[in-house]
């Protein structure tokens, strides 16, 4: 039986006052630098209470020092009763209950130390170590039943002779050949630390781990090695007996392998995985029997992707499923059977957790990134206000839209209205192009550092999201279509998109760019290239321009062969040439600026390298810019490097799309920054 509730008033996207609304502004750059969303949530035992962490970076608009993510904790007792847990400058993860709630407990690193598990009262009191490995930074943790034992995942032993080389300047690495695997401890919890922990064995690399009810099993992810590419080609599940680290069975699934939970009577467990090999994601979920390790698919090829599983204290199962650009609160009854569903309405849900009766979930809407909401009495019911300030902008309509690709094969995708509706003749038009392609965008808040969205509504374009072939979210069928078809028919479904929209009304054939990262990335640099006459600006990040070099120059190459080429490129190089943007630079006309960090392993950065030099030498009148991220990866992580790529995206766009003139000049090389950063100025 299915039930479909709306959503009451109080869960509801906060509407603005109408002195807010008449005094709206649009959204900029400095607004996305300062937005905190809700991080890691976990219930109380008794489902009293909710911790959870707020995600944000240092605001350097305002000058703060730049740095990283920061999470901090805090503890809602009820919708809008929150309050600061920890000092602001005490950054945690791994949040959660002790088994007798009676502390939040949480990994963190106290200065100089290595990071170690921490609880605090939840009745008042200071904070306090409770478990930790000499020498080593503890990665993840579970409380035992009982709570008498804290289990902790722990970094490698320091080589102190290794260490020692690399200081009198032995500082070689030798690839892939020196992994350092994770250890296995468990700690005596009481009123002193346990300074002798107990190690136990465990095999390869194991990345994640559950204790079970009875205390003495647990469900671990291992893998070969740390490897990424084993990691996405070669992790399983293992049930071992804690007491000596005995592997007694292996769940032998054969693709990707994502969240896995132990039901409440330690018999079953949830596991979010890939059907076989082939399948590009996780996103079907299963039911597996401990006892004898078999598994079965709970919903095989329905178009959505499970996204993130909870077992209920009553032995069901709940889970939030997304159904292309929308999600849904899913309950099975033990036997795997659906209970209940709730649509999300205006809410996209990205994970739950439950506790003593309450169910909570991470949700976020076109109109503000993930807070926290308790589905009670039919409907979702929002406990946390973040960025009041969002009150005060003025947002362009955002919904899902649909078109039919050439071939017939229907294609969705979120479309964000530039503010006040698109003028007569269309709006300039942003394609912004997720990654993977093993991903997918759904109709919930769809602005980051990266991200053009409301940034680029406010300023009169329109901004389309397109889940192209391959995607996930519209089932394993779909995003099979993907593989061994690079670029055909996963890029021109975008371009399919653009025409669409201009048939609509609402974009300007000759005002359309196109920007991704990582595939999306490669779907620029092939857009910018291949489809250059279709697109009229392109913002490239940490993206793909030669899949020969590709392959020997990242480190997912089994993982490229499983779901993405199909073949290796001496099966056939030509092949592989001709679906790289490089061998098509001859046709490029389109203004392109690319961006990449200097320490990415995914996608090297000679990839951007490659395919500007070409540009610069093959079509010195076309305008190319690269610019590297020195200390990034695959993505931009500290706060003045994303704050100084959303600047670059949008002035660039603002160059060349915005006005249509694809032979203007290169705007400055540096970005105007606000006199409250710490950097200095264009003009200075």
């Amino acid at each position: 039986m299915t039930f479909r509730a709306p959503l009451t008033a109080a869960a509801l996207l906060a509407t603005a006052s109408l002195a807010a609304q008449a005094q709206a502004r649009p959204m900029t750059p400095e607004d996305v630098a300062k937005l905190e969303a809700v991080g890691a949530i976990a219930v109380s035992p008794d489902g009293s209470r909710i911790a959870y962490t707020t995600a944000s970076l240092p605001d350097v608009t305002e000058g703060e020092e730049n740095g990283t993510t920061q999470q901090q904790l805090k503890l809602a007792y009820g919708p809008n009763n929150a309050r600061d847990f920890l000092p602001d400058d005490i950054s945690v993860s791994g949040v959660t209950f002790s088994p007798d709630g009676r502390m939040v407990t949480f990994t963190w690193a106290d200065g100089d130390e290595k990071t170690a598990v921490w609880g605090i009262p939840v009745d008042g009191g200071a904070q306090r170590k409770l478990a930790a490995v000499e020498g080593a930074a503890v990665r993840s943790y579970a409380w035992s039943p009982d709570g008498s034992t804290i289990w902790m995942l722990a970094g490698a032993e320091e080589d102190k002779a290794r260490t020692k080389q690399a200081k009198a300047g032995f500082d070689s690495v030798v690839y892939e050949e020196e992994a350092k695997l994770t250890r296995l401890f468990s700690a005596r919890v009481g009123t002193e630390i346990d300074t002798e922990p107990k190690a136990v064995a465990i095999p390869g690399y194991v990345s994640a781990f559950r204790v079970a009810p009875d205390g003495r099993h647990a469900v671990i992810d291992s893998a070969p090695t740390p490897q990424i590419d084993d990691a996405y080609t070669s992790k399983r599940a293992h049930v071992i007996d804690l007491t000596n680290g005995k592997v007694l069975r292996v769940v032998e699934t054969p693709g990707k392998l994502g969240d896995i939970e132990i039901s409440p009577d330690g018999t079953q467990l949830s596991m979010i995985a890939g059907v076989d090999m082939n399948d590009p994601a996780d996103t079907t979920l299963h039911l597996v029997d401990v006892a004898s390790g078999s598994y079965r698919a709970l919903n095989p090829g329905a178009p959505e992707a499970a996204v993130d599983a909870e077992w209920l204290a009553d032995g069901r199962l709940a889970a939030v499923i997304h159904k292309g650009a929308q999600s849904a609160l899913r309950i099975y009854n033990a036997d795997g059977s659906v209970a209940e569903e709730h649509d999300g309405g205006a809410l996209i849900l990205t994970g739950v957790e439950a506790g003593g009766g309450t169910l909570a979930v991470e949700a976020n809407s076109p109109q503000h990134p993930g807070e926290l909401f308790v589905w009670k009495d039919g409907a979702f019911h929002r406990w946390t206000q973040h960025n009041a300030w969002l009150s005060e902008i003025d947002f362009g309509k955002q919904r899902a839209f649909t078109y039919t690709a050439r071939d017939g094969q229907e294609v969705e995708g979120v479309l964000i209205e530039p503010v006040g509706g698109a003028p007569r003749g269309g709006a300039p038009l942003i394609l912004n192009v997720h990654g993977g392609p093993e991903a997918h965008d759904s109709n919930g808040w769809q602005t980051a550092y990266s991200k053009p969205g409301q940034v680029a509504a406010g300023q009169g374009y329109a901004v389309f999201l397109p889940n192209y072939r391959g995607s996930t979210g519209y089932g394993t069928a779909f995003s099979k279509q993907h593989t061994g078809n690079y670029t055909d028919p996963e890029f021109t479904d975008l371009v399919d998109a653009k025409r669409a929209l201009v048939a609509e009304g609402i974009a300007d054939a000759d005002r359309t760019g196109v920007t991704g990262g990582s595939y999306g990335g490669y779907a620029t640099a092939w857009s910018s290239t291949r489809w250059s006459e279709e697109f009229a600006a392109g913002v490239m990040f940490v993206g793909i321009s030669n899949q020969v070099s590709k392959f020997g120059t990242g480190d997912i190459p089994y993982e490229m062969y499983n779901v993405h080429s199909g073949k290796w490129p001496w099966d056939d190089w030509m092949a592989m040439l001709e679906v790289s943007p490089i061998f098509h630079v001859d046709k490029a006309s389109t203004p392109l600026l690319i961006m990449h960090g200097e320490e990415d392993t995914r996608v090297d950065p000679g990839q951007s390298l490659e395919l500007y030099r070409a540009m610069k030498i093959r079509k010195p009148d076309v305008p190319v810019r690269l610019v590297f991220y020195p200390g990034e990866g695959h993505g931009n992580r500290k706060a003045a490097a994303r704050y100084d790529y959303n600047l670059r995206m949008m002035r660039w766009f603002d160059t060349y799309l915005k006005t249509g003139d694809r032979d203007a000049a290169l705007p400055p090389e540096r970005p105007e920054l606000p006199a409250g950063t710490t950097g200095t100025s264009s003009e200075d």
